[in-house]
């Protein structure tokens, strides 16, 4: 009988240091644009003679290793475990919902602080996107920033810690991924805010505009937005009782959000001339002991990625000062270095932008989940 388990369990056994190989039996395409680290890459279909001596020639995987099987679904990784388990293989288990139920895999860890407030940041494993909810222990009032689509994990652990969600915002319209801001909103029967620019981007549906600086209070937490135009137009960043700041795609640990992708091309130099103004006219002049949390961190298609299973993304404003090469760079040289060399784009960043502005609908699961395959490419490399 082949043994399943879930995407999260498959977490806690990579994080564990159990020994077991990962098999891929995704067509070489899908593994090559975005896989987990180490995975071994077996394409696999139900329809061909699955021969065991050929599979262990391709794969080194002997009869006695213990073997997990994951695909795009659970579909073909559960019918060649099948097939393995009658050729003799006797420890191989399934990925339940293969790829689709790891691109929903969240790890949720405390960011210290030195006031009254509480932050928890959701870490997106499969696509490095970053979510936050701000909290006052006092009043048991939270606020949600950046809540991806699977709201469910925002409002539990709010539930869970006993806070009441009376604000739910968005930095920017993303284009990595589907913002779960509004489902959020209105599920928990809190008020969605965006940056007042957004309404020049075209969003059609309801939000509180937030102005420039304007205060959000979040029980006895002040939140300020701070416009931080470059990345896009209209994204801001949120200051937290003036000790942390949510940067969104302004700023990462080890780079800063590329400008392309509202802009376009043609256009990434105006954008990248804004993001000079918002890093060193606005956040870099926070002091260098203010908390830097930002929207995503980076993570490659092989799965790589320079965090550390539990521990929060975070540095702080006089680190990337004195620390992040381009930031040390004049306006010229940072224009020109941000704009010599563009990243691949997202997958699929046009429909998804136009999804999150409310151009268009969403569609149903499978949609979605098809739509944000792969890892996010919001950050420009500035080589």
């Amino acid at each position: 009988m082949v043994e399943t388990i879930t995407a999260a369990r498959l977490r806690d056994w990579i994080d564990g240091e159990r020994e077991f190989s990962l098999l891929d039996t995704r067509p070489a395409e899908s593994y090559d644009a975005w896989h987990i680290q180490d995975a071994v890459q077996y394409t696999y279909k139900p329809d061909f003679e699955f021969d065991a001596d050929d599979f262990r020639a391709q794969t080194g995987l002997a009869p006695d290793d213990e073997i997990v099987t994951i695909c795009a679904k659970g579909v073909s990784s559960f019918d060649i475990a099948k097939r393995l388990a009658d050729s003799g293989y006797e420890h191989v288990t399934v990925v339940e919902t293969g790829m689709e139920g790891w691109s929903a895999v969240y790890d949720v860890v405390d960011v210290p602080t030195a006031g009254d407030v509480e932050i928890v940041q959701f870490q997106r494993r499969a696509k490095g996107c970053l979510g936050y909810l701000i909290a006052d222990p006092k009043t048991e009032v939270a606020a949600v920033v950046d809540p991806t689509r699977h709201v469910d994990r925002f409002a539990a652990v709010a539930s869970d810690r006993g806070y009441s969600i009376e604000f739910v915002l968005d930095t920017h319209v993303h284009a990595d991924h589907l913002s779960g801001g509004r489902e959020l909103a209105d599920y928990v029967g809190a008020t969605y805010c965006l940056g007042a620019d957004a309404v020049d981007r075209g969003v059609d549906y309801e939000f509180r505009a937030l102005e420039r600086n304007e205060v959000v209070t979040v029980g006895g937490v002040d939140v300020k937005a701070v416009a931080t135009p470059g990345h896009t137009s209209e994204i801001v960043s949120y200051l937290v009782d003036g000790e942390a700041v949510l940067t969104g795609d302004t700023l990462f640990v080890d780079s800063v959000g590329r400008t392309e992708l509202q802009f376009g091309e043609g256009e990434a130099a105006s954008g990248a001339d804004l993001l000079y103004e918002s890093l060193h006219r606005t956040l870099l002049a926070e002091p260098d002991a203010v908390t830097v949390l930002p929207g995503h961190f980076a993570i490659d298609a092989d799965g790589t990625a320079d965090v550390t299973p539990g521990e929060p993304v975070t540095t702080t404003v006089g680190t990337v000062r004195t620390g992040l090469d381009l930031l040390t760079a004049d306006r010229e040289t940072f224009v020109d270095r941000l704009t010599a060399s563009l990243p691949e784009k997202p997958p699929n960043y046009e429909t998804i932008i136009d999804i999150n502005a409310g151009r268009r609908a969403p569609g149903d699961e499978e949609t979605r989940t098809e739509l944000e395959l792969g890892p996010n490419n919001c950050a420009a490399t500035g080589d």
